[in-house]
């Protein structure tokens, strides 16, 4: 039996991540609009292309090319930007998922520093490592994209170099040019350590957001999946 690329609801304290469908429409839409001032490497749609947008990602699932997520705030109940699983390999000669990507992602400006980007990548990570048993999970940015290149680097992957004219740029004004992509990775090796830097960094979101008659409290981190 061959593996099937198919991704579960993933329940964090902070953000849910739930397979993308049409009825994330109308939050996305508010959600790509609240300011595009941070979306300069990073093609988001505009409101009036969100739903074509979800057409083409759900057409790349069927594909099983990709594993297409919204991230919903778990606070407010909207869907607040988007994520997937991407390029997955399999192994060569035995079943199983070998290595993923995690990428396709944005968040609406006000999810942005909250601390629902970092609880999502440790839910995705955390499901291909410990339910998948990939070996590696792979993301990529725009070479020029600094915020994004730290942002991955914070979440615990290693940087691995720039792979130059590697694919096609996002960035406004540059359609049908290439851009060099930078490439970073996580082990299975290196998980453990990964899972323990982000738990610490989930723990210090919720006490941000705690009450401070509360913190005396432990703050429970997500289950595991």
């Amino acid at each position: 039996m061959s593996f099937t690329l198919k991704g579960p609801v993933l329940e964090g304290t902070l953000v849910r991540l739930e397979p993308l469908d049409h009825r994330h429409v109308a939050d996305l839409a508010v959600a790509a609009e609240e300011d595009r001032s941070s979306y300069r490497f990073t093609w988001v749609p505009t409101a009036a292309e969100v739903e074509e947008y979800i057409e083409a990602q759900l057409a790349r699932a069927a594909a099983r090319k990709l594993i297409p997520y919204a991230q919903v705030e778990r606070a407010s109940g909207r869907a607040v930007g988007v994520t997937a699983y991407w390029d997955p390999r399999l192994w060569p000669t035995r079943e199983g998922l070998c290595a993923v990507e995690v990428g396709f992602t944005w968040l609406a400006a006000s999810a942005q520093g909250t601390g629902v980007n970092t609880e999502a990548k440790y839910l995705l990570f955390r499901h291909a490592f410990e339910n998948w048993m990939v070996a590696r999970l792979d993301l990529k940015t725009d070479a020029r994209n600094s915020r994004s290149r730290a942002a991955i680097e914070s979440v615990g992957a290693r940087f691995e170099g720039v792979l130059r004219n590697w694919s096609r740029s996002w960035a406004p004004g540059e359609d049908g040019r290439l851009r060099d992509s930078a490439i970073f990775s996580i082990t299975a090796a290196e998980w453990p350590d990964c899972r323990t830097r982000l738990e610490q960094r989930i723990t210090r979101s919720l006490e941000r957001r705690r009450p401070k008659a509360d913190l005396a409290t432990p703050t429970p981190l997500p289950p595991n999946a």
